[in-house]
């Protein structure tokens, strides 16, 4: 019986061989095959020509009125050119590389070719020959990501197959109700409609529908995810001291922001709740997160929990160590650093005293999730900078407890409905001021030859007795970038500065030697401190106040934003001078954004907006899925309906047994899942 689940090999045309190519670009099944929708659509309805634009894609049909000519140049490049009698005009035609069209040509007969116009020459760069008409009668060609082993009109071939073989098979899984509410095509017709539309219409109200459901089916499996942490997982009653967190907290050196009380108050209720807290905490630079996470690690301790602290770098975990040994010591928590660099003896004591308790807060790397680390009761796990890890690694972290509270920390400010929205699964606290007395930055954009202005300029804050970052996008010289390197960059400011000493810092450092230039920075026995990105996360140096970075046009918004917060940690005027020479508009309009603006959530709206999600939560490891069609920022209406509907589906009480919701419970969960979640 045939299922659309079948291999793709049960499809005419595909053996073995032609398998593997297709399993290269994701297709195992005939399902994967016919989900695999265009990236966009070449317009091959015929123009006249006057009603074409320059460099406009177009199809010309007309009777060929010179034989094909075949030259050659270069190293194995080819030429093919014919003229074609259009509309009592004739055209030069040219394809390049696609000698073996020849044969296509023949004279005094018709044909229809696609390509490019080139208004000024009255002359078509051919891409496609369609024949006389194209085979299907549509006006719309798609178009696929596709490989070499793969051609586009091999894989316009194959999904047709599929349909004529499997089309009737596409079930509908969307409950009726949202069907029926947001006027979606149905899934079988909107899927034949993604790859062969015969009207612009018919594509745009297919990817509705296509969009609707990706967003929809992720959007169930977050509200699953937070099912299983909250009415599942039964969470621990951290029943802390409030007196004496209300003594530490007055104790503070500083008052806390509305909105560091705001997000407190909101994770002290999570730790009291016998619910299990899975919190996201968003703070921009120089927000006061550490803060905020020794107040809650304090309140877990005061309870009789242990409390741990896991970073993704070691330079980050010592910063975390010397500000959380400065709040808590005093209040007698014992806290300690757990990272790949702590010597064999030191190792074995901080194991023995998490082991037997006598050990309060543990910050560390991923050292932290070793087999023989072991706490004798963990009660809360931070994890900062979240998205640096994989999910398997957090989960390791948090089994090394009886189902710990957990709470992830990040410095990537997203918008707040974004964040809602994305990360679904978690309950989402913002801390969305600066502390008080924060002198905002002057961030000024320059061309590379005004450098040499800047560096003199630099002089007078060195002379000042301040100290300045140099940022560089890479380590070593490359061919293909036309960038400064840090190496470089390195040399020039010590021939530059001779009375000032210049450190060099980057990731392909021993954890000891970056540990030693740091130290040295931060004692100030070093002014100028040349780095790679590896300074983007967590360093903190009151006394710097510049912060110089070399081909600036090379970093996305949100990295530039986390480097610039770098300098103005202390009570001094601070500057970030971007060095650039961007070489289209969007790099342009990225340095003007950082000109205007010091507000990380107003600058990742925009970093959004121009790169997409792809690029600006990188990994997937972000939380952030890779959708096939829909677009987290374009999309993001549809999105939040998607949210909404399935919140409201996770709040029926046992909704996988009613009838309506059959087809969406099967889609969901395979039979094993179901008999293990459901039952």
């Amino acid at each position: 019986m045939k299922k659309i689940t079948d291999p793709i090999v049960t499809l005419p045309g595909v053996g073995p061989k032609r398998a593997e190519n297709l399993l290269e670009l994701g297709l195992a099944t005939v399902e994967d095959l016919l989900a695999y929708y265009p990236f966009r659509y070449d317009d091959i309805q015929e123009k006249k020509i006057a009603e074409i634009a320059d460099q406009e894609k177009v199809v010309l049909k007309g009777l060929v009125v010179a034989e094909g000519v075949v030259s050659h140049y270069g190293y194995r490049k080819n030429r093919l050119s014919f003229r074609l009698m259009h509309d009592h005009a004739v055209i030069n035609v040219t394809f390049f590389n696609q000698a073996y069209l020849k044969d296509k040509i023949v004279l005094a007969e018709e044909i229809a070719v696609y390509g490019k116009w080139d208004a000024k020459r009255k002359a078509l760069t051919g891409m496609k020959i369609l024949g006389s008409r194209d085979e299907s009668g549509a006006d719309f060609a798609p178009i696929y990501h596709v490989n070499k082993k793969i051609r586009q009109a091999t894989l316009v071939n194959l999904i047709k197959s599929g349909f004529a073989e499997y089309g009737d098979l596409i079930e509908e899984w969307l409950p009726a109700a949202l069907v029926t509410k947001y006027r979606l095509m149905p899934r079988q017709e909107a899927m034949r409609a993604m790859h062969f539309p015969e009207k612009a219409e018919d594509s745009l109200s297919a990817r509705r529908r296509i969009i609707f459901e990706e967003f929809f089916e992720f959007q169930m499996q977050m509200q699953q995810l937070r099912y299983q942490e909250k009415e599942i997982s039964q969470g621990l009653e951290i029943l802390y001291d409030v007196e004496k967190l209300k003594e530490f907290t007055q104790g503070l050196p500083f008052e806390l922001t509305a909105a560091q009380k705001r997000v407190t108050n909101e994770i002290c209720r999570d730790l009291r709740s016998a619910t299990h807290m899975h919190r996201l905490l968003q703070g921009d630079v120089g927000s006061g997160k550490t803060v905020v996470a020794a107040i809650v690690l304090y309140a877990a301790v005061t309870a009789g929990f242990q409390g741990a602290l896991m970073v993704p770098t070691e330079i980050l975990a010592e910063q975390h160590l010397e500000s959380l040994v400065d709040l808590l010591e005093p209040f007698n928590v014992i806290v300690a650093l757990l990272t790949g660099s702590t010597k064999t003896k030191e190792r074995r004591e901080i194991l023995e005293q998490l082991a037997d308790g006598r050990l309060d807060v543990v910050i560390g790397t991923h050292a932290l999730i070793q087999k023989d680390v072991e706490f004798k009761r963990l009660g809360l796990v931070i994890t900062d900078e979240q998205h640096r890890f994989g999910v398997n690694q957090r989960k390791i972290l948090r089994e090394k407890g009886a189902n710990p509270d957990v709470l992830f920390m990040t410095a990537t400010p997203i918008p707040r409905t974004l964040a809602i929205t994305a990360y679904g699964e978690m309950d989402v606290s913002i801390i969305d001021e600066l502390p008080k007395g924060r002198i905002p930055i002057e961030t000024r954009w320059v061309r590379p030859p005004q450098l040499e202005t800047v560096l003199t300029w630099m002089e007078k804050e060195l002379k000042a007795g301040r100290q300045a970052y140099v940022i560089c996008p890479l380590i070593e010289e490359s061919e293909s970038l036309d960038v400064k390197n840090a190496t470089e960059i390195y040399e020039t400011l010590q021939a530059f500065y001779p009375h000032h000493q210049v450190g060099l810092l980057h990731g392909k450092m021993k954890p000891q030697e970056k540990e030693e230039i740091m130290t040295t920075f931060k004692e100030n026995k070093m002014q100028i401190l040349v780095s790679t990105t590896v300074i983007e996360v967590g360093v903190n140096v009151p006394n710097a106040t510049t912060m110089l970075i070399m081909d600036a046009d090379r970093f996305g918004l949100a990295t530039l934003h986390q480097l610039r917060g770098r300098v103005g940690r202390g009570s001094q005027a601070s500057y970030c001078v971007l060095v650039a020479n961007p070489k289209n508009e969007m790099g342009s309009e990225r340095m003007k954004i950082m000109t205007e603006t010091t507000d990380g959530f107003v600058l990742s709206q925009k970093d959004l907006e121009m790169r997409g999600p792809g690029e600006f939560f990188g990994s997937r490891q972000s939380g952030i899925p890779q959708f096939a069609v829909g677009d987290i920022v374009a999309d993001f209406a549809t999105l939040e309906a998607a949210r909404q509907e399935a919140v409201a589906i996770w709040g029926i009480e046992k909704w996988w047994q009613e009838p309506d919701y059959l087809s969406l419970k099967n889609r969901l969960f395979d039979e094993t899942q179901a008999k293990n979640f459901f039952d």
